[in-house]
């Protein structure tokens, strides 16, 4: 800045010199003249000298005075210079004390903010600690609580649940059936049995039940173990006498692999996959009737066994279950080729057959073996496929069953002759071995045979009144799907020659269930149904030993015979037309009332094929909820069922030419009640 200021000065100085020069060359010749014209005159130099030393004063004196004004100038420069920076310096200052202020204002809004945030944080932190101790508080409440009252015992890792009821219960009929608080529906007694002329009520707390639920969680699997007894099972030594020591046999008990995937893999016994489940194919979300009667509802398609099953849910909405179980087979109706033969020196009967299905339980083998009908000799498992689905207004299913049949077939089983008796007939009768022409009984020419059958069914439950009433249907018909209904009607029968036929069942059950905070209420209608499966050319033959008696003093030696007695071509198998009914009504005495020896035995009646065509049964009840909360649950229930039983006809064999058929009919009424306290 000085040094432009310098500059400036020169040019201006440079510029007043030069026009003083010019002024004074200027003035230099005008006078010039002048001196010429008067040369010599002294005063006129001595004043043009003392003009010119004015002149050279006066600009001597400008200078000065431009000097003295450059150096104001550059006193004022300097002073604007220094006013300049120190207006600099203070626009700096300000600034600075402006920044300054700014960032205290910010440091104090900054810590205003922060002092904000942690107060506001400290507040957060009071309430989550408040919160906190009130959970923990309510924590510690609910674990003291739970230590005092545990919904669910932890082992391991393990949550594991008891369940169960305590229960009281009665049945009253009207006509016997010689059952506890089981009814065997299949067996209601015709009229011409004894007990259908007497009433029975019985007492028990046998249906009493235990669960166990046993839950953990490993990856993406849930693992699930679950077990359910009750005293329904009965051993050799079982009595109502005094001590009533019914023992406790296995409902369910089975391990469960559920993953998040949705597949789930269970195995051990467990209802059936054909039952019925309100959700989705699930355990323990089966719908079994709400009856008291533990033989549920006649219709009602159901089992409790061994079974490996996988599902499939995909998503909720729709399942797909398939399951390997165990199998079992019932046979039924009569008049099945037979070769009995009494000896009378040793008091024995044997009767010799032409197959087998069945084998009496090994004690040995842990079966029953007082079990009167036995075990079946299975060559493969039942397989049954379901699928369910949910789309958001009531459940649906439809499945298959598949089984497989097996039996031992002897041809040579039922053959003999008469012709070797000690009284032979003129025309004597033979039935021949078909493998090489014998008559006598051997296992020659056996074989295995195998029936393959099965059937197809539905279940669905709607809701009609939101969740509070409920309608459902169910069936299921097939051949050789009888054990799989209430009623047990038999799967098979047996041909002539032995082999099986399986007989074509149908099941069928209907309901409403009403549902509130308090009651539980229902009505059933159910059904089922056994079609004939008669034949004709059934062969039975008695052989009647007796033994040789020795001469005495007063009677001769009789001799050792034999006689043998033929009942050809005879019609048999289930419902056949020509069974003989005409026992249905007719009660006789009991069977075993010898002497002074106790009466134990009531009488079957007179001769009753009395093969089962259909049984129905419509039940009513409901279920009264005392209480039902943390505590429990103890509630009330009465139940009353009617049955209807209806035979096949049969014409007796012909005894009464012309006589039409007739078909035994039994009806029963009972009545449950029930008292239960459950587990919470």
């Amino acid at each position: 800045m000085k040094q432009v200021t310098a500059l400036v000065l020169f040019l201006f100085l440079t510029g007043i010199l030069s026009a003083q020069t010019q002024q004074n060359k200027t003035t230099s010749a005008t006078t010039t003249p002048r001196k010429k014209a008067a040369s010599g005159n002294s005063q006129s130099v001595a004043a043009q000298l003392e003009l010119l030393r004015k002149a050279m004063q006066a600009q001597e004196q400008q200078i000065l005075h431009l000097n003295d004004q450059v150096q104001i100038r550059d006193q004022q420069i300097q002073q604007l210079q220094q006013a300049v920076l120190q207006t600099q310096q203070q626009s700096q200052a300000a600034v600075s004390q402006a920044q300054s202020k700014a960032d205290a204002a910010v440091a104090q809004s900054t810590d205003q903010a922060q002092t904000v945030s942690a107060l506001k944080t400290d507040v957060a932190d009071l309430k989550t600690n408040s919160t906190n101790s009130a959970l923990s508080l309510q924590e510690t409440q609910k674990s003291i609580q739970d230590v005092a009252n545990p919904t669910a015992l932890h082992y391991k890792g393990v949550t594991i649940t008891p369940g169960g009821y305590a229960a009281a219960e009665t049945v009253t009929r009207t006509r016997a059936n010689s059952a506890d608080i089981n009814t065997p529906f299949n067996s209601i007694p015709y009229p011409g049995n004894s007990l259908s002329t007497v009433p029975e009520s019985n007492f028990t707390s046998r249906q009493s039940r235990l669960s166990l639920l046993a839950e953990s969680k490993v990856g993406s699997a849930k693992l699930t173990g679950y077990w359910e007894a009750d005293f329904l099972g009965t051993g050799v030594t079982s009595n109502n006498r005094q001590s009533n020591s019914y023992v406790m046999r296995q409902r369910v008990i089975y391990g469960q692999a559920a993953f998040d995937n949705g597949w789930s893999f269970t195995g051990g016994q467990q209802w059936s996959l054909l039952t019925e489940d309100r959700k989705g194919i699930q355990n323990r979300t089966e719908a079994p009737p709400l009856t008291i009667d533990p033989q549920y509802n006649v219709g009602f398609s159901w089992a409790r066994q061994y079974g490996f099953r996988v599902v499939k849910d995909f998503g909720g909405k729709f399942a797909l279950g398939v399951s390997v179980e165990g199998p079992q087979a019932t046979i039924g109706g009569r008049g099945f080729s037979s070769l009995t033969t009494n000896n009378i020196a040793t008091s024995s009967v044997t009767t010799t057959g032409n197959s087998f299905v069945d084998a009496p339980g090994s004690g040995g083998g842990l079966f029953n073996f007082v079990d009167t009908t036995g075990y079946s000799i299975n060559k493969a498992p039942d397989f049954i496929v379901k699928a369910a689905l949910d789309p958001g207004w009531g459940h649906y299913e439809v499945y298959g069953v598949l089984s497989e049949f097996g039996s031992r077939v002897y041809p040579c089983g039922v053959v003999g002759t008469n012709k070797n008796d000690t009284v032979a007939p003129a025309s004597p009768t033979s039935i021949l071995c078909p493998v090489d022409g014998s008559t006598s009984s051997s296992a020659l020419g056996a074989f295995n045979q195998t029936r393959t059958g099965g059937g197809v069914g539905a279940n669905f439950r709607l809701p009609i009144i939101s969740k509070k009433l409920e309608f459902e249907l169910q069936g299921l018909a097939g051949d050789g799907v009888g054990r799989y209904g209430s009623a047990q009607l038999a799967d098979a029968t047996f041909r002539p020659d032995g082999t099986e036929a399986l007989i074509r069942t149908a099941h069928g059950l209907t309901g409403l269930e009403f549902h509130s905070a308090k009651l539980d209420a229902y009505v059933y209608g159910g059904a089922e149904y056994a079609a004939r499966a008669a034949y004709n050319g059934y062969n039975n033959i008695t052989v009647t030993r007796t033994p040789a008696f020795p001469a005495t003093a007063t009677t001769p030696a009789i001799p050792a015979t034999v006689t043998t007695l033929f009942s050809p071509n005879h019609t048999g198998g289930y419902g056949s037309p020509f069974a003989n009914n005409s026992g249905c009504t007719t009660e006789r005495p009991p069977s075993n009332s010898i002497g002074v020896s106790p009466v134990l035995t009531p009488s079957s009646g007179g001769t009753c094929a009395g093969d089962t065509r259909a049984i129905m049964e419509g039940s009513l009840g409901f279920w009264y909820k005392f209480y039902q909360g943390p505590k429990g649950g103890f509630r009330w229930g009465i139940q009353y069922s009617y049955f209807s039983k209806n035979g096949w006809s049969g014409n007796n064999n012909n005894s009464v030419p012309g006589l039409p058929g007739f078909a035994p009919k039994a009806i029963d009424n009972m009545v449950w009640t029930s008292v239960r306290y459950y587990l919470p």
